[in-house]
């Protein structure tokens, strides 16, 4: 299924220019769920200033093809196959990172009385214990040298609420509350933590959810994204994986040192109901 195309021009094809001057040569990032959507662009866009990229997933073909695409980048890509409900293993992972980039995520739309109670664990483990345990392991590298970025993507739904997506929901209102605590604890480490929080991006999550409030409502995916999705959004497009990817990029630059705590919603003006 393919997730139809916003009204307005449509977006230039390829990655969005790098509008963040960012340097990272000699630093280790992870990204977690890096095999496509915003892992993949954000994994790309850390490569392309130079660092060394743990590129995490479970997909290993998906890392396999992500790591062709970064062939020629400033930076390295190791691609690093991993469930993240091996908790101990996700620990393990992040240590030595220099940046952190918490983003896998998975997505199932129910009313909670249908909610299968083992996805919804499954949800809160890879989408909020396993942050707690990447951000556990890197935390002694990046104090030891006074230096660190977390960026954990949430989503617009970990500042609102929607129907039929209670483990989502309250697994990214989780994130940015562990976000905001690595905040305070990390300030005197030099080590800063914030939650960039998109609307609907153009990734394969986001086809899935089409597909199942399409079947939920009785109606097409068109009128899924129009009625549905975007119903809340100012602007009525979905946001891009580039677009994501630039905005972490800026919370790793010297100019956002002293942004931590903070939550940037990128939602076409959802929040500002």
């Amino acid at each position: 299924m393919t997730v139809p195309s916003p009204s307005g021009p449509a977006p230039a094809a390829g990655p969005a220019p790098h509008t963040v001057a960012l340097d990272l040569g000699g630093r280790t990032a992870l990204v977690t769920g890096a095999a496509s959507g915003i892992g993949s662009a954000c994994a790309l866009r850390l490569a392309a200033a130079g660092a060394k990229v743990r590129a995490v997933d479970r997909d290993a073909a998906g890392l396999d093809t992500l790591a062709e695409r970064a062939a020629g980048l400033a930076g390295a890509l190791e691609p690093h196959t991993l469930d993240l409900t091996d908790l101990d293993a996700a620990e393990q992972a992040a240590a030595g990172s220099d940046v952190l980039v918490n983003n896998a995520g998975l997505q199932l739309v129910r009313p909670i009385e249908e909610f299968p109670p083992e996805v919804f664990s499954t949800v809160l483990t890879v989408m909020l214990e396993a942050p707690f345990r990447l951000v556990r392991g890197a935390l002694p590298h990046m104090y030891g040298q006074g230096w660190g970025r977390i960026v954990n993507i949430s989503s617009v739904h970990g500042l609102r609420a929607s129907a039929y997506k209670s483990a989502y929901v309250a697994a990214k209102h989780g994130l940015e509350g562990l976000s905001k605590v690595a905040a305070l604890e990390g300030a005197q480490h030099g080590v800063t933590s914030n939650c960039v929080s998109p609307g609907y991006v153009r990734t394969p999550l986001v086809e899935l959810q089409i597909a199942d409030q399409a079947a939920a409502h009785g109606i097409s995916a068109e009128r899924v994204v129009s009625e549905v999705l975007l119903a809340g959004s100012a602007l009525k497009r979905l946001v891009e994986p580039e677009e994501v990817a630039e905005a972490v990029a800026y919370l790793c630059s010297p100019q956002a040192s002293f942004i931590t705590g903070a939550s940037l919603p990128l939602d076409g003006g959802w929040t500002a109901h």
